[in-house]
């Protein structure tokens, strides 16, 4: 998790000021923003393409527990790219990236078979206006965002924790408060992930220059695009179990 110790936006010296400066910020978030971006529109159009076809929808009525083992591997994906995104190349990050991306494409084709596309497109429009908000929030406060860090995380845990045992529970009412309850802890991560790649871009631009900032930052565009990624496909997800009207 980045540390905030030395994160005061009050502070002269990490305020982005310079013409210089605002210009390496803003040419950074930019880059996080067009893989974040590609990683959404991979996931849609890998879900949409698997779900339109006649012949993934016989194997998957027979085979159910391939999507367990495609989330599986998404999990480890996350993991393997978070963990060594320091020891890898640039290309191999984006390629993990996209990879996990179009995982989840073929994921969300189960959820395009449940729900009808009209609720897709409101919970998408809701969803943008949430997640923008809370990234505006993130990029503009004065305050610093550190202390939200440990209990978002504690609460993505508690989201698991529930989410498996409401998986025997079936209980309505304890499915919509996790519902909830998700949509305002990703919120806070949208923030807090934003924050948090400003800080983290800072610091490395003021520890590395040439090919190896180049490099360096490059990586970092990458792992901040999979953060703002997941915080999107969340909100998104419990948005639509909020909101969505099945197909009957």
């Amino acid at each position: 998790m980045q540390d905030f110790t030395h994160y005061t936006p009050n502070t002269p010296r990490l305020e982005v000021t310079g013409r210089t400066n605002i210009s390496s910020e803003t040419l950074f978030f930019q880059h996080v923003y067009i893989w974040m971006f590609i990683g959404l529109a991979l996931t849609a159009l890998t879900g949409y393409t698997i779900a339109s076809s006649e012949a993934w929808l016989t194997f998957l009525s027979g085979n159910s527990f391939i999507l367990i083992w495609v989330t599986l591997l998404q999990l480890g994906l996350v993991f393997y790219l978070s963990a060594r995104i320091d020891q890898m190349s640039a290309a191999t990050a984006r390629g993990i990236f996209m990879l996990y991306s179009a995982l989840t494409g073929a994921t969300f084709s189960a959820l395009l078979l449940v729900y009808p596309s009209l609720a897709f497109v409101k919970t998408f429009i809701c969803t943008a206006g949430i997640y923008g908000a809370m990234a505006v929030y993130g990029l503009v406060t004065k305050k610093s965002l550190e202390a939200w860090g440990g209990f978002l995380f504690m609460g993505v845990i508690g989201l698991v924790l529930a989410s498996l045992v409401n998986m025997f529970m079936q209980s309505g009412p304890f499915d919509l408060t996790i519902c909830v309850i998700g949509v305002f802890v990703f919120a806070g991560l949208t923030a807090y992930d934003h924050q948090k790649l400003r800080v983290r871009h800072h610091v490395l631009t003021k520890g590395v220059t040439g090919f190896e900032l180049a490099e360096q930052e490059s990586r970092v565009v990458i792992i901040g695009a999979l953060q703002l990624y997941l915080d999107f496909i969340n909100i998104f997800l419990f948005l639509l179990r909020l909101f969505g009207s099945r197909r009957d």
